[in-house]
């Protein structure tokens, strides 16, 4: 094992606190939320694309279910993230943004050129819809580029309160065809977010029967509803949870058994020829093989599912997708490598959705596939590879792990030494959030990620 030290990669300290100037003073915003790496400079190298830059090509429009997450959308290759304050939003258990919180966000973003969609798409009831006007008038002094949402009032509301924010319609809305869409463009939404059972021929009906001006996005990656683009009532009814106001207890993704009526307690599962079927649990979307098909319906943003996913979901995804539109403006071939990606991260078995036709019935295995590990994130590297990182699951030197970052080929290497942030060396780390350094084989942006090939898939459940 290497005793000497490793130089210390150089960094600077913290900007002076920064004022968002907006419609009406917010005061400061804080910026010990964001670690040093993102302080100041460019997040990326290497050709990525960012805000004006990349307005000739479909919108990446990444998941921000909290900092860390949002972090990673924006290091990885968003276009524009979408998030939520702690109300309004439709993942109530996703870590989601505090006011103060939201401010930060905002701000780390457009430092970035990353537009912010702010979710606000719960169907709320009476006693909800009486603090919207508020939250709304906070999103338009924050200057968010965009509110999500799907129900009129909201709408009405959001015209009044947030006049110079956006307002995108929400999957919620079940928007199927181009006169809803025309519809919703003619109360004043500038996007639509079309319902996930559109095939690619229907979408393409309606951007060619709307307003240019009408933008058109859809959902492209990760878990699929099993309601009607997920307005589910099965979830209140059983568990006293509202899909609808952000509370989806995802009882479509349940693994279901037969009992016969005088058996109480025999459970027996139920078959389809010789395999067992989940009645309703879905396969999750992939359209990365088919971006160029997307590009040429007229979608104006590809929005990658996952708020209440992990940091390391969408560090992975987005840079993926990032690789696939850029192949695909680009006219060329995406290299297999990236395509991989997705295969990289906690999904269940792949499919197209409803793009080309009917997906029909799965009926094999709906477990979750995760066969990899993220193991560590680099905070920051010097020109050597010299780096420090923060622990996220315990590893050893000897140890065989793969380098990702943004814009960073995947790369093995074996683990040859390790230091704490003393510069003693280590045989293992094993503290979760513990600093401590080591040298890479190449230098690579900071929130690159230390992974490992690791078997976490669940074991099959029978009836």
């Amino acid at each position: 094992m290497r005793t000497q030290k490793p130089p210390l990669p150089k960094g600077g300290g913290p900007p002076p606190q920064a004022v968002v100037e907006g419609f009406r003073s917010i005061g400061t915003v804080p910026m010990d939320g964001i670690p040093p790496p993102l302080w100041g400079t460019p997040l990326l190298q290497g050709g990525l694309f960012r805000g004006s830059d990349h307005m000739n090509k479909i919108e990446l429009l990444s998941p921000a279910g909290d900092m860390e997450r949002l972090q990673m959308s924006v290091a990885y290759g968003a276009d524009a993230v979408y998030l939520a304050g702690n109300t309004f939003g439709m993942r109530t258990f996703a870590g989601n943004f505090s006011p103060e919180e939201l401010k930060t966000a905002v701000e780390l973003c457009r430092s970035h050129g990353v537009r912010v969609h702010v979710t606000c798409n719960t169907m709320p009831r009476n006693d909800e819809v009486s603090r919207l006007p508020e939250w709304l008038e906070y999103l338009e002094a924050l200057r968010v580029d965009a509110v999500i949402l799907a129900d009129v009032g909201v709408l009405a509301l959001a015209k009044k309160h947030a006049p110079h924010v956006q307002c995108h319609i929400s999957t919620q809305a079940s928007i199927v065809n181009y006169q809803s869409a025309r519809a919703w463009h003619d109360l004043g939404a500038s996007r639509v977010i079309l319902a996930r059972e559109l095939s690619l021929e229907e979408i393409r009906e309606i951007r060619a029967k709307t307003p240019p001006e009408l933008e058109i996005e859809v959902f492209a990656h990760g878990a699929m509803c099993v309601s009607y683009s997920g307005r589910c009532l099965l979830s209140n009814y059983m568990t006293g949870r509202d899909s609808n106001r952000g509370a989806c207890a995802q009882p479509c993704r349940y693994q279901y058994a037969l009992m016969e009526e005088k058996r109480p307690g025999e459970y027996f599962p139920v078959y389809e020829e010789n395999g067992e079927t989940y009645i309703m649990n879905s396969r999750d979307m992939c359209m990365i093989d088919h971006v160029a098909d997307l590009l040429a319906a007229g979608i104006s943003s590809l929005k990658l599912e996952g708020r209440a996913k992990s940091a390391y979901y969408a560090a992975i995804v987005t840079g993926a997708y990032r690789h696939a539109i850029d192949a695909a403006a680009a006219g060329v071939p995406l290299d297999p490598v990236w395509r991989d990606e997705v295969e990289h991260i906690s999904h269940r078995h792949y499919s197209t959705g409803f793009f080309y036709g009917q997906p029909g019935q799965f009926t094999d295995d709906a477990r979750y596939v995760r066969d990899w590990q993220i193991v560590a994130k680099v905070q920051s590297c010097d020109g050597e590879g010299n780096a420090v990182l923060t622990l996220n699951n315990k590893f050893s030197v000897g140890d065989a792990l793969e380098l990702v970052g943004p814009d960073v080929r995947p790369q093995p290497l074996t683990v040859d030494a390790l230091w704490d942030g003393d510069g003693a060396p280590l045989e293992e780390v094993r503290h979760p959030q513990m600093v401590f350094r080591m040298r890479l084989p190449r230098p690579v942006p900071p929130l690159s990620l230390l992974r490992r090939k690791a078997d976490l898939s669940p074991a099959p459940q029978r009836g």
